[in-house]
């Protein structure tokens, strides 16, 4: 389990990496509220952007986006209303994307950015 979690904290190290250097401004990371968290949330312009990252050693289970169900959507979705409620300023834009991270063994770190896919 400890793997899995350095794994994931890396992961979502170097997304925030990529997300800053395109040019997102990071408001919180791994935001928590009883529901559940959110891994990033960042604003681009006058939007906000819920990241969810997901990092895998391998491809032996399919890309880490394709482990963003329906039901993980939802969940996020939930969450980014949660926040939203709690902040004074209001978002002309809300924006869901998914930062896909590969760390495999003796391989350069592959990542994969895609916005608005929810």
């Amino acid at each position: 389990m400890a793997r899995n979690l350095e794994l994931g904290a890396l992961g979502e190290d170097l997304a925030v990496e990529h997300l800053v250097a395109r040019g997102l401004v990071v408001l919180a990371r791994n935001w928590r509220c009883r529901y559940g968290e959110v891994d990033v949330i960042a604003q681009v312009g006058d939007a906000v952007v819920f990241v969810e990252v997901k990092t895998r050693s391998g491809r032996g289970y399919g890309t880490p986006a394709e482990a963003v169900t329906h039901a993980k959507q939802v969940r996020i979705r939930r969450l980014a209303a949660l926040w939203l409620r709690e902040q004074e300023r209001r978002w002309p834009r809300v924006r869901f994307d998914v930062v896909s991270v590969v760390l495999a063994p003796g391989c350069q770190p592959e990542l994969t950015h895609l916005e608005a896919v929810f």
